[in-house]
């Protein structure tokens, strides 16, 4: 018992500033449902631009790597 009341103070003291920072959630039910459908819209339009822009660059490489199978065609020069 050498710690004499400071236990109690201190979670007293803790209690309080816990209190103090509580915020919380403020949305009713319809609001949080309707942010959470907001959100995944805007997730799903991220996907999808995420997707396109893979499958470009997908087409590309292997546009690249037809380019660089074909045999050359030579030029002609001046003639």
């Amino acid at each position: 018992m050498a710690r004499g009341n400071q236990r109690d103070l201190a979670r007293a003291k803790n209690q309080k500033n816990a209190s103090k920072n509580k915020g919380g959630n403020t949305e009713n039910g319809y609001e949080q449902a309707k942010s959470k459908l907001s959100n995944a819209e805007i997730m799903r339009q991220k996907q999808a631009e995420a997707d396109a822009k893979k499958k470009a660059l997908e087409e590309k490489a292997l546009q690249e790597k037809k380019d660089a199978k074909a045999p050359k065609k030579p030029t002609e020069l001046g003639s």
